[in-house]
């Protein structure tokens, strides 16, 4: 019995690891920039708060 022509995959060039490699090599752009002078603001907002106290 032959097999069907969907079993007789070509071998695989390995386009995908490269397209991976490539991805996992490039820097990486997000969307969380830490901006200079504005940690330490946020950290005393977020004590206030966290202490209960209103503005």
């Amino acid at each position: 019995m032959a097999r069907h022509l969907a079993d007789h995959r070509k071998s695989s060039e390995g386009g995908r690891l490269k397209h991976f490699l490539r991805l996992a090599r490039a820097p990486r752009e997000t969307w969380k920039v830490a901006r200079p002078g504005s940690a330490g603001g946020r950290l005393v907002q977020f004590l206030r708060i966290e202490r209960g106290k209103t503005a």
